[in-house]
Order: C-alpha cells, then structure tokens, then sequence
C-alpha cells in the first residue's frame, strides 16, 4: 500500500476556512487569494482520493469524509502546533501572572494551563481569579501580566476575542409565582449582569425583589438550583441542574457582554506572547458557536463586569 503523506498547511487552510465561512474569509486571513484557497481545497481533495465537498445552496459544505478529515487535521495541527513550541519553547523561562475571571475558571482555564505547562516546564505561571474588574484593574497597574475577562473593552489594552450570550437562569422546577415580584439570585451590587438585569426588569415594569446574593458563582448556581429564584449569565459552565434562555419565562432579552484580554503595559516576553496566543485558542474552542460566529455589536465598549 502507498501511504499519502498530507500537507499540513493545506489541512490548516481547510481549518481556517471551516472556522471563517469561505474561501474568501480565509484568503483574507491568510493572506492569499480566493482562487489559492480553492486550488488547495481541490489538491487536498485528490491527496485523499474522495469527496470531500458537495454542493450546499450557492456554496459548498463538507461530505461526512470532509468532517472526518476536518477532525483528524485539527488533531494533526495541534500535534504539531505543539511539537514546535515545546521544541522552541524548551529554553523559554521567567513568571508569568495570569488572571481569570469566574467565568472562565472552569472552561477556559484547565485547557490553557495543561497547554502552556506541558510546552514551557521552565515558566512559573502564577494564576489570580477574581472579578472582572478587580483583575482589569490588576493588569493596568502591572500587577498581573494578563487577564481574560468579561467587559471592558474600551481599555487601552483590551483585545476582543469574541462575546458571550447573556440569558436567563432558572432551576428546572421553578417557575415564578403569579402576581408576585420576580425573585433574583445575583453577585454584588457592581456585577454588569445584575445591573443589566435590574435594568431590563425595570424598563419593562416588571417587579422583583433579590432573594439571594453570593459572592461566587458556586453559591449563584446553588441558589437557583435550589429554587430561591432566577438569575442572568452566560452558558459557559452551567451546570445541568438549571435553564438558560434568553426569554426564559417570557423576560426582556439581554445584550451580549465581550470577551476582553487585557496585557499589563510592559508585559512583552515571549512567555506573555506565547500565553496570550494560547489563551486565544483556548477562548474560541470554548464559546458556544453561534457567539462565536456572529459579528460583535450591541454590548456598548464602556460596559464593565465587575
């Protein structure tokens, strides 16, 4: 049997046109034209030897083997990826302060350090997680080197990586009860989500009354799992006991908050690059897609989350 070696940057042009939409999104990405691209998409096509295309609409979308080669490229690229930077990264070394906000904790922030500690075994990484702003704050004024949180997008360092879809959050038995105020299980009083809730309910005259606060998510999750009453965040690590939706019980839809990273103003070793870019990717794999895909807008840029 003759084995076909694959070229990797065919299967990542593949990947980044997938992630785009097209063949035009990808040129402009990746510097070529959209006749380069396809050229590519159609060497790839006969390295494999099956459809990978068919015919969707005006477009083209991938065959069950298009997915299957999709999947198993991502994993080539990652092989890769990462064989490179351990190689290169194997000398890096210093300290590096990270912090995350609660909403990442659970996704976002695993998946960056196995990455970043098994490439650069020599960086000390310190992590910090707090509030939103609390950590904006931490990287202005040096005491941190990067921060991914949510909001703050109008500070001199902010890089919008995507943004996260705002709804409502209930146990799944509750339901409110008629002709009574609407019972909230909030954070502190300078969370945007419970502003942003507060707001919306007022706008549209609807009356509530807070049942709960807590200072973490943990306790936010418990208290509406437990019935006291409903609450409003993103999706990112809900935990099955509660619904999201962003008409939950018929209430005003929320805007969208942006995802920030935020770099301390001297912060320029390749640690901070390299993390920065992991933190990146790690961010992308980790919001629901149709955030991910959908252009940023509403969320006004002096929005913050504490």
């Amino acid at each position: 049997m003759r084995f076909q070696n694959l070229d990797l940057d065919t299967l990542r042009t593949l990947v980044v046109a997938t992630d785009l939409g097209g063949y035009s999104q990808a040129a402009k990405r990746l510097g070529r034209s959209p006749s380069a691209i396809s050229l590519q998409m159609k060497r790839l096509q006969e390295d494999v030897g099956v459809p990978l295309f068919r015919k969707s609409g005006r477009g083209l979308a991938l065959t069950e083997a298009g997915e299957m080669t999709l999947r198993t490229g991502r994993r080539m690229l990652a092989l890769n990826d990462d064989l490179v930077e351990a190689v290169r990264g194997s000398a890096l070394a210093g300290q590096v302060r990270l912090g995350v906000s609660q909403d990442f904790a659970d996704t976002v922030l695993p998946a960056v350090l196995g990455r970043f500690v098994r490439l650069y075994p020599h960086v000390v990484v310190e992590v910090r997680i707090e509030g939103n702003a609390a950590l904006a704050d931490a990287a202005e004024h040096g005491q941190i080197d990067v921060a991914l949180v949510v909001g703050h997008a109008h500070r001199p360092s902010a890089q919008v990586f995507g943004e996260l879809e705002v709804g409502w959050i209930a146990g799944r038995g509750f339901a409110p009860a008629s002709g009574q105020a609407l019972p909230l299980v909030l954070l502190g009083p300078q969370c945007a989500f419970r502003k942003a809730a507060i707001s919306q309910l007022d706008a549209a005259g609807i009356p509530w009354r807070v049942a709960a606060t807590s200072p973490s998510l943990a306790g936010l999750w418990a208290s509406a799992a437990g019935g006291l009453g409903i609450t409003v965040r993103s999706r990112l690590a809900l935990p099955e006991t509660l619904v999201w939706r962003r008409h939950l019980f018929g209430l005003p839809a929320l805007e969208p908050f942006p995802v920030t990273l935020l770099t301390q103003p001297h912060a320029n070793s390749p640690s901070v690059e390299r993390l920065r870019a992991i933190m990146g990717e790690e961010v992308a794999a980790a919001l629901p897609t149709p955030t991910r895909r959908r252009k940023r807008a509403a969320a006004p840029r002096g929005q913050d989350v504490a």
